[in-house]
């Protein structure tokens, strides 16, 4: 059994996988981190294997804490991965992402891909059919954009994540719902259709914490998953072990 680990800004996602099938995941806060591994690992005393791809370096000593019962294993730009890495600055590509293009590239072959990563930023990651990684965008997502309107303004609340009925706001806390959900699925659906107008054999994968929230709302058809990192994470470390 594989545990794989995705440390976000905000949040801890953890699955396990028995092959390619999840058999349990979680999701935790930091402060959550020892206890809530513990008890995966006291759970699931057949994981032999921890996969953990972090977007910082903070938490590197308490993971290897684990490896009294299993493995670790990080995953860092020097991992192999299946795709050529176009970026201009591929040492500033957050390995969260390239794991994301990785599983787009192992579970969609010869297609384009376009990674939608709706989470505390809403990244987009695109590989063409030739499995080049050329690049993408990165935005503010949705718990982002209530945060700045709030604290950048005088007088605007703090609202939590909300639908909006209508894209005329009646009201201040209607028209911030409008334009933050509104304003991301127009965003996201403009991004799908300005590659779709240039690549052909397209895939849209749309995961990260909103990702369910924000799937019913788009116009566009796309594959949700929100647990494709974790997938992915599976994925590629089987790669690695096949290709080492």
């Amino acid at each position: 059994m594989i545990l794989t680990i995705d440390v976000g800004n905000s949040r801890i996602k953890a699955a396990v996988f028995e092959g390619n099938s999840i058999i349990a995941n979680d999701v935790f806060f930091n402060n959550e981190l020892v206890k809530s591994i513990q008890k995966i690992l006291n759970d699931h005393p057949k994981i032999t294997q921890i996969v953990v791809a972090s977007v910082g370096n903070s938490q590197k000593q308490t993971f290897l804490d684990f490896e009294k019962k299993a493995k670790v294993t990080f995953i860092t730009h020097e991992n192999l991965f299946p795709f050529s890495n176009k970026y201009e600055t591929p040492a500033t590509l957050g390995v969260d992402r390239m794991v994301l293009a990785a599983g787009a590239v192992l579970s969609f072959p010869k297609q384009n891909r376009l990674v939608i990563d709706a989470g505390t930023c809403i990244t987009y990651d695109f590989v063409d059919q030739q499995n080049n990684y050329l690049g993408g965008a990165i935005a503010p997502g949705l718990r982002l954009r209530y945060e700045a309107l709030h604290n950048y303004t005088a007088k605007l609340p703090l609202l939590p994540l909300a639908s909006s009925d209508n894209f005329i706001g009646a009201s201040t806390d209607k028209a911030i719902h409008s334009g933050v959900v509104n304003g991301c699925v127009y965003e996201i659906d403009g991004f799908i259709d300005a590659y779709k107008s240039q690549y052909s054999n397209f895939i849209i994968i749309l995961t990260g914490g909103d990702a369910d929230f924000l799937a019913k709302r788009l116009k566009n058809t796309i594959f949700a998953n929100s647990n494709f990192l974790l997938e992915s994470l599976n994925h590629l470390y089987q790669y690695t072990i096949k290709n080492d």
